[in-house]
C-alpha cells in the first residue's frame, strides 16, 4: 500500500461514501490518513452507574438487558433497556434508532456515554453513545475522535474507517525530520504522532502528536522558503549588481525637509547594507498606513541611479502608480533623473517609446503597474525593483522582474502583519519594520456610530465639509445584494447626493469604471471640485488627499480589521483633525466588541493581530497567492512554533542546503512542492 492508493481501493464502502471523501478532498490513503479531527470528547474516565450526574457526558460499563422495541402513540419507535454494574442499574432510551435492536443484544457488556435526565424520580440515559466492550475502544472510554462530517458522513463511519488502516502509518509516513531535530525539540516519532492524533492514549500523548505536526508543517514552510532563497542568491550571484552608499546619500537624507524616525532610518540601513552584497537583495519593507516606506524605497532609489542603475517601482493599481510618480517626482524635483511612468492604458505609441527608451538606457526610474513586466521591455541595466502591495501580484509575476539581470528586489506592504506570520508568508525574504509614525501625525479619531446617530453624524460632517474639509464615504459593494443586506455605492451616491447633501459636489468612485474615469475622478477630488466621495475598497491604498479629513465607513462589520485601518490611513495625512465613522448594518455585539478595536487603537500592527486571532490569516492576507496551503494542525498565531521551525530550517540551510545528506527531507520537501504545483 502508498500513499497514493484511492480510498476506493482500501476501504469497504459505497460510491455515494467515496463521492463524499472526494468532496471532502480525500482521495487517497495518505490523505485519509491526514484527515485530523477537529476536537475530541473525553469519555476516558469510566464512572460507576451510582455516580451518573445530569450535569455532565457519563461513561458507563456494563451488562445489557431488558432490550426492547416500543411503539409510541405519536407512530414513532424507540428502544429501551436496562443496563447493570456492580453499583446498580439505568434506564437507558434511543429515540428513532430501531437498527440497535439488531446491533445490541442482552447480556452483552458494551460501553454507554452520554447525558442522563431525572425524571419521576429516576434517572434515564438518552441516546448515548454506543460500544461493545474489546480490546480497544473507539467510539468510546477514551479520548474520542470529532471530525468535521458532511451529510451522510459521520464521525462515527470515520472512526471505524480510519481505525485499521492506522497500522499502515509506519509504513506510509517513514520519519524524515532530521535526528538533531527530533532530539532538540522533544517531537514525537511521525507515524506515531499521526496514530496519537487520529487516536490518542491519553491527552499528553495528544498534545506531543499535535505539537510534532504543526511544527512539521511550519518547518518543511520555512525550509521551502529559505531553500529557495539561497537558490536565489546563488543562481544570480555571478551577475551581482554591487550598489555601494554613493558619496552624495547623506547629504540628500539632510536635505530632506524632515527627519527621518528611528524605524526608517533603521530599514533604510538594512535596505543599503543589503545593496552592497554579492548577492542580490530580496527583502519586504513593512510599515503602517503613512509611516514612510515610499520615502525609504525612494531614498534606496536615489542610492541606485547615482551608481548608474536604473530602477523600477512597480504597483498593482494605477491610482497607487501615479501616487508613487507624484511622491518620487517631486522628491527627485532638484535632480536630473529621467523619470517615466508606463501603465496599461498608456497610448501604444508611447509606450513603445518608453521601451526603446528603457533598453538603450536612457530611462533613469519607470514608475507603473503591470505594464512594467511584459515580455518585450528589456532593461538595460536594472538595479532595484520595487514591489508595492507584493501580495496583490503572483509569484511568476514577481519572478518576472528578477529575470530582468538579477536586480536587487524590494517589496513594500502596508498591510501590517505580525513579525512571526510574515516570517511565514513571505519566508524568502528579510524583513524590516517601520514601526513607528513620522513626528507630527495627529492621531485618528475613531467612533462607532448606532443607528439612531447617524443624522446627527450627518450634519455633524456637513459642516466639516462647509469649513472647506473633505470626506470619504466607503461602501462594500457595486451591486445591491438581498443576500447580504449591504448599501450599494451606486445607491449610497444618489442618496447621499439627493437626500442628504445636496449642495456639495460629490464623486463615484468604483472598480468597474475605466482607469482613465478613475484618474479624472481622483484629479476632481484632489482638486476639491467633489467635496464627498463616495467609494468601493478601491480607495484602500494608494491615494493621498491631505485635505480629507472624514472617512466613513458603511457596513464596517463586514470588513477585516486590517482593511478598515487601510481605509483610516486616506484621512490624517494633513495638519487638520481627522476623523473616521464606523457605521453598522449588523449591530451584535460581536460586531461591536470587534469593531471597538478600531476605536482602542491606532497601530496597524496591533489591529492585524487581533484580527489575526479572531479570523485567521487566510480570511485577511491571501494565503492561497502566497503559495501556502491549508495548515491543518499548525496556527500561523502560534509565534513560539514558528520561531523555532524557522531557526531549525536556517540551521539546515546554512550547514547543508542542497540537503546532500538529508534525502528523506528532501523527498518530503519534493512532495510539498508537488502538492503546492497541484494545489
Amino acid at each position: 500500500m502508498e500513499k497514493s492508493t484511492p480510498i476506493s481501493k482500501v476501504i469497504s464502502t459505497n460510491k455515494s461514501h467515496i463521492t463524499l471523501l472526494n468532496q471532502l478532498g480525500v482521495n487517497n490513503v495518505g490523505e485519509f490518513l491526514q484527515y485530523f479531527p477537529r476536537t475530541y470528547t473525553d469519555q476516558s474516565n469510566l464512572i460507576k452507574i451510582i455516580e451518573i450526574r445530569t450535569d455532565q457526558i457519563n461513561t458507563i460499563k456494563g451488562t445489557l438487558s431488558q432490550l426492547v422495541e416500543i411503539n409510541t402513540k405519536f407512530g414513532k419507535k424507540l428502544i429501551k433497556a436496562k443496563l447493570t454494574d456492580s453499583s446498580g442499574s439505568v434506564e437507558v432510551i434511543w429515540f428513532n434508532q430501531p437498527f440497535i435492536k439488531r446491533i445490541l443484544h442482552n447480556g452483552q457488556q458494551i460501553i454507554l456515554s452520554g447525558k442522563a435526565k431525572f425524571e419521576l424520580g429516576k434517572i434515564t440515559l438518552l441516546s448515548p453513545e454506543y460500544e461493545p466492550v474489546q480490546a480497544t475502544q473507539i467510539h468510546t472510554a477514551r479520548l474520542v475522535p470529532i471530525y468535521h462530517e458532511t451529510e451522510g458522513l459521520t464521525s462515527k463511519w470515520l472512526r471505524e474507517k480510519i481505525n485499521p488502516l492506522l497500522k499502515y502509518a509506519k509504513q506510509l509516513f517513514p520519519e524524515y525530520m532530521p535526528q538533531e531535530i527530533i532530539d532538540n525539540h522533544q517531537l514525537m516519532k511521525y507515524c506515531d504522532a499521526i496514530i496519537e492524533t487520529h487516536f490518542p492514549t491519553s491527552q499528553e500523548k495528544l498534545e506531543q502528536a499535535k505539537n510534532r505536526l504543526a511544527f512539521d508543517e511550519l518547518f518543511l514552510l520555512q525550509l521551502q522558503a529559505l531553500s529557495k532563497k539561497w537558490q536565489w542568491q546563488q543562481g544570480s550571484s555571478a551577475n551581482a549588481n554591487i550598489i555601494k552608499p554613493h558619496s552624495q546619500l547623506e547629504n540628500f537624507i539632510k536635505s530632506l525637509p524632515y527627519e527621518l524616525t528611528s524605524a526608517q532610518k533603521k530599514s533604510l540601513d538594512e535596505i543599503i547594507t543589503d545593496l552592497t552584497k554579492e548577492f542580490p537583495m530580496s527583502r519586504l519593507l513593512q510599515g503602517d498606513v503613512g509611516s514612510g516606506k515610499t520615502i525609504v524605497a525612494g531614498i534606496a532609489v536615489y542610492n541606485t541611479l547615482l551608481n548608474g542603475f536604473q530602477s523600477a517601482i512597480m504597483a498593482p493599481t494605477e491610482i497607487l502608480a501615479e501616487q508613487h510618480f507624484r511622491t518620487i517626482s517631486k522628491l527627485f524635483e532638484k535632480e536630473k533623473f529621467k523619470i517615466k511612468f508606463l501603465t496599461g492604458s498608456t497610448p501604444s505609441s508611447e509606450k513603445q517609446q518608453i521601451y526603446e527608451e528603457i533598453e538603450r538606457g536612457l530611462v533613469d526610474l519607470v514608475i507603473g503597474t503591470h505594464a512594467l513586466i511584459q515580455p518585450n521591455l528589456k532593461f538595460h541595466k536594472l538595479g532595484l525593483a520595487i514591489i508595492d502591495e507584493q501580495h496583490r501580484f503572483g509569484v511568476e509575476q514577481r519572478s518576472i522582474l528578477k529575470a530582468q539581470g538579477s536586480p536587487h528586489l524590494l517589496s513594500l506592504s502596508a498591510t501590517p502583519i505580525p513579525r512571526t506570520l510574515a516570517m511565514t508568508i513571505y519566508g524568502d525574504q528579510d524583513l524590516s519594520i517601520i514601526d513607528e509614525m513620522p513626528k507630527g501625525r495627529i492621531p485618528i479619531i475613531t467612533r462607532i456610530v448606532p443607528e439612531p446617530k447617524r443624522r446627527d453624524a450627518y450634519r455633524w460632517i456637513e459642516d466639516r465639509v462647509k469649513t472647506g474639509r473633505q470626506a470619504f464615504v466607503i461602501c462594500p459593494l457595486i451591486d445591491e445584494s438581498d443576500t447580504l443586506e449591504l448599501k450599494s455605492v451606486l445607491t449610497e451616491y444618489e442618496f447621499l447626493q439627493k437626500d442628504i447633501f445636496p449642495q456639495f459636489q460629490i464623486g463615484l468612485l468604483h472598480g468597474k469604471m475605466k482607469p482613465v474615469e478613475k484618474e479624472a475622478t481622483m484629479a476632481k477630488f484632489k482638486a476639491n471640485e467633489y467635496q464627498i466621495l463616495v467609494s468601493t475598497s478601491v480607495v484602500e491604498v494608494g491615494i493621498d488627499i491631505p485635505n480629507a479629513t472624514i472617512m466613513m465607513i458603511e457596513g464596517a462589520e463586514r470588513f477585516g480589521l486590517s482593511q478598515l485601518h487601510q481605509f483610516r490611513g486616506r484621512v490624517g495625512r494633513g495638519e487638520y483633525q481627522s476623523y473616521c465613522f464606523l457605521f453598522m448594518q449588523n449591530e451584535s455585539q460581536t460586531a461591536r466588541q470587534r469593531l471597538k478595536a478600531m476605536v482602542d487603537h491606532n497601530s496597524g500592527f496591533k489591529l492585524s493581530e487581533i484580527d489575526l486571532e479572531l479570523r485567521g490569516p487566510g480570511h485577511i492576507y491571501g494565503i492561497r497567492q502566497s503559495g501556502i496551503p491549508d495548515l491543518k494542525m499548525a496556527s500561523l498565531t502560534d509565534s513560539v512554533t514558528i520561531s523555532k521551525a524557522r531557526e531549525a530550517a536556517q540551521n539546515i540551510i546554512n550547514t547543508d542546503p542542497l540537503l546532500s545528506n538529508y534525502i528523506e527531507l528532501a523527498k518530503k520537501l519534493a512532495e510539498l512542492e508537488k502538492l503546492y504545483i497541484n494545489d
